[in-house]
Formats: structure tokens, C-alpha cells, sequence
């Protein structure tokens, strides 16, 4: 005689709803990688209908922290901006100042993109 090796609950997992399609199983979060600690600092201009913005990314801060820095770099330049997936964007071309402060504040930075 065999033993039964899997329960009922493993066996009934759903893989295919009529409402919504294929179900993908549920993938475990990665960990928010702070990347190379080198902030990186792009002027962009894709995809916004003409505007420019100005990114940082790679700050090696997380949550609360990085936050905070985006607004304190949006006060430093006057302007609106917003703080999405880790990604710092400043309204406007600011890559100088922002290279200057993110130094000032003991980040290793680089200009990125062209």
C-alpha cells in the first residue's frame, strides 16, 4: 500500500478562472535591491508628451528615507515632481543641481544618459 504524499489543498489549487483568465501562481517578492550605490541622475523626455523631467535612481535609501529625499530635492529646486517605484522625478532640467546636492549630501552620483 501507498501513502498518500500531497493533501486535498494541494491538489485543488485553481489554475483557470472563466472571470479572469489563467491563474499564474503567485511568485515570491524579491528584495528591494538598492542596486550599485552610485545615484544616477537622467534628463528624460520620452514618453511625456515633449516635457522634460529630471531622474534619480539608484539612491541607496529605502522607504520612509527616500521619500523624504524626494521632497527635500523638490524643494531645492522649486519645482513639482513625483516618487514612483523608487524612482525620483523632478519636473524640469535639473541634472546639475541635483548631481551638486545629492554630493553635498554624501551620495556618490553620476550623470546618466546622453
Amino acid at each position: 500500500m501507498s501513502k498518500k504524499t500531497s493533501s486535498l489543498s494541494d491538489l485543488s489549487r485553481l489554475v483557470y478562472s472563466t472571470d479572469v483568465g489563467r491563474i499564474r501562481p503567485e511568485e515570491p517578492a524579491a528584495p528591494a535591491s538598492t542596486g550599485d550605490g552610485i545615484a544616477r541622475v537622467r534628463r528624460e523626455t520620452k514618453g511625456r508628451g515633449g516635457k522634460t523631467v529630471t531622474t534619480v535612481t539608484g539612491v541607496p535609501l529605502e522607504g520612509d528615507e527616500l521619500r523624504e529625499l524626494a521632497s527635500a530635492l523638490k524643494r531645492r529646486c522649486g519645482t513639482g515632481g513625483a516618487f514612483k517605484e523608487g524612482i525620483i522625478e523632478i519636473q524640469g532640467d535639473h541634472v546639475d543641481l541635483l548631481v551638486g546636492e545629492l554630493e553635498k549630501r554624501g551620495f556618490k552620483t553620476k550623470r546618466a544618459g546622453g
